[in-house]
């Protein structure tokens, strides 16, 4: 999940970021407009919310240009009460909500969920593997029906190997896309992450979902043993099987 912030006051700008954060896997916050229109070429995001007050251009500028490349992009504008005939602009530019400041987290946060949920086009809102569901909307997690409890983290890894289901991924690669690191900073957080999952996903179910693939990474797949499955194991031990795929462990987090 990855949520555009466009915020040109610092400290709401930080406080957006932290609060997202605790909720969404990737978090982009741009200080100005060019920044966000800079980033919303180049990156897809799931929700983008943008203040009203922001420079270079103002928000409302920074609208049109996100509708004309992401038509299908859920927008929540940022405004004040003293700028009504700004949020009727707004709304008719193409912004599906609106929310005023000053503002509770809380009712911003479920009104950005709202929006995931009325309006995902990019990817699914609920991924699912044999038994095992993850909402991304809810960030819940339920395998044969019963709740998992997974940190932020946890969540961000176990959505990026089951968009990847059927596929085995690099550590390099969970490293870009988890963890937002350069490929080359290579570390046994992975693993140690892999390991944590292991336990709440597959430590009650007599099917394992989640594989080690020797020589490449990881897998999370429905099937314990696929063809040619001598180079695959379930990883039921610490991880040390997983990916030569061009770079060691420093053991730091």
């Amino acid at each position: 999940m990855r949520i555009l912030v466009a915020e040109s006051d610092p400290a709401l700008g930080t406080f957006l970021r932290q609060g997202f954060g605790a909720e969404y896997q990737s978090v982009d916050l741009a200080a100005d407009g060019d920044e966000a229109m800079r980033l919303v070429q180049e990156r897809e995001y799931d929700a983008a919310v943008l203040d009203v007050n922001v420079v270079r251009p103002g928000g409302l500028q920074v609208l049109r240009d996100v509708r004309s490349k992401q038509p299908k992009l859920p927008v929540l504008l940022l405004t004040t009460p003293s700028r009504a005939e700004g949020r009727v602009q707004a709304l008719d530019l193409g912004a599906d909500d609106v929310v005023l400041k000053p503002f509770a987290f809380s009712e911003l946060s479920a009104r950005v969920r709202a929006l995931l949920r009325r309006g995902r086009q990019t990817t699914e809102a609920v991924l699912r593997v044999e038994d095992l569901e993850l909402s991304r909307v809810e960030h819940a997690v339920k395998r044969a029906g019963r709740e998992i409890e997974l940190t932020p983290k946890e969540f961000g890894l176990l959505e990026f190997l089951m968009q990847n289901a059927g596929r085995g991924v690099t550590r390099a690669q969970i490293v870009e896309h988890v963890w937002k690191l350069s490929a080359d900073t290579m570390t046994n957080v992975v693993d140690v992450y892999i390991n944590y999952l292991r336990k709440k996903v597959d430590a009650k179910s007599e099917r394992k979902l989640i594989h080690t693939v020797r020589g490449l990474g990881y897998l999370l797949e429905a099937k314990a043993v696929p063809a040619g499955g001598d180079n695959v194991d379930n990883g039921s031990g610490n991880g040390s099987g997983a990916a030569s795929d061009g770079g060691g462990s420093n053991g730091s987090h």
